[in-house]
């Protein structure tokens, strides 16, 4: 039997889309949804495949340090690093491709996830990202 459980994160962000030619390549934000997905191949002693709180901890924990009130720009978009880094202070995250809420969500499932969840035996297997009340897109294994 799998066991899977879910966790809502909120937070706001800036981005801008490289090269989309459309309105969506000007500098503009949204106030972002994440929901991780979480399975594991055992319970602990209390029934549960990672505490609650202890996801929310990791993983809201990496998007405040990182992604929450920051700009989300693609790594080749040298004309939007130069313009926000004009700005003091500046919270920018340079990703490896363009910042779309697609790509969003596969770097959670593929980079950050891993990494926060490491030595708690669950594994992300799905992350979905919000953008509007009305869009998301979602990465999974």
């Amino acid at each position: 039997m799998g066991l899977t459980i879910m966790r809502r994160i909120r937070f706001c962000a800036g981005h801008r889309l490289f090269g989309h030619g459309g309105k969506c390549e000007h500098f503009h934000g949204h106030n972002y949804v994440a929901d991780f997905f979480v399975t594991g191949d055992e319970v602990d002693s209390v029934g549960r495949v990672i505490d609650f709180s202890d996801l929310k901890a990791r993983t809201k924990g990496w998007i405040d340090e990182h992604w929450d009130h920051s700009f989300l720009v693609d790594q080749r978009d040298e004309n939007a690093i130069q313009a926000l880094e004009q700005v003091t202070p500046c919270r920018l995250f340079k990703m490896p491709y363009n910042p779309t809420a697609e790509n969003m969500a596969r770097y959670l499932l593929e980079e950050m996830c891993p990494k926060v969840l490491d030595g708690t035996g669950a594994r992300a297997t799905s992350v979905r990202i919000w953008e509007t009340d009305e869009a998301f897109a979602e990465a999974s294994l």
